[in-house]
């Protein structure tokens, strides 16, 4: 008998940790809840969350954009967006001038034009060499920049007429021999390597 009594002490003590451990749980789940809501907000203000349809309509507003736009070059350092702005007047009317700068507030001396018509941009086109602030400026229509298509370049040998030597093997030192080949002359090592006729 006294063992049935322990049995059921027990059995309240496990139900009462069960409730309480459900209340945690749903206290948890309601603040997980409210955390995802204050994400959604600040991915909905911040403009990352993007739908395939908003990303498309935003690629194709890009392309729109940029083919109304020119990339000048050689821009002086010291010229301003509305000195820019006033050199393109004669070919339309001037949507936005943007003189790149790095991450100092430098310019880095080129800029972009943006129109308000598609017809300005080969009116600009006509400028090209052009001089502003007693620099040649280059102008060429802006290209659209394409997320994840990086031209591969690549590395070019410093000497063009000796093609691509790689790295040099390990030679020891010969100050401390005696010089087999004559003063100051060290054998020369070469890697295996395809044939090239210009060494």
């Amino acid at each position: 008998m006294e063992n049935d009594d322990v049995d059921m002490l027990g059995a309240d003590n496990n139900e009462a940790d069960l409730d309480d451990m459900k209340k945690r749980l749903k206290e948890m789940e309601d603040e997980a809840a409210a955390l995802r809501e204050m994400q959604a907000k600040v991915e909905k203000e911040m403009g990352s969350v993007q739908d395939p349809a908003n990303a498309s309509a935003s690629q194709i507003n890009r392309e729109e954009v940029d083919s109304r736009s020119i990339f000048v070059g050689n821009v002086d350092y010291a010229c301003t967006p509305e000195e820019v702005q006033q050199h393109f007047q004669s070919c339309g009317t001037v949507n936005r001038v943007t003189i790149r700068t790095d991450k100092f507030g430098q310019p880095k001396g080129y800029a972009y034009v943006e129109f308000v018509e598609v017809e300005a941009v080969q009116e600009a086109l006509s400028l090209n060499e052009s001089e502003l602030h007693g620099r040649q400026l280059k102008v060429t229509a802006k290209r659209t920049n394409v997320p994840g298509m990086k031209q591969f370049r690549p590395r070019r040998p410093s000497n063009p007429y000796m093609g691509f030597r790689g790295r040099t093997p390990y030679a020891p030192p010969f100050a401390y021999a005696p010089a087999p080949y004559g003063y100051g002359k060290v054998p020369r090592f070469r890697m295996g390597m395809r044939y090239s006729p210009y060494y």
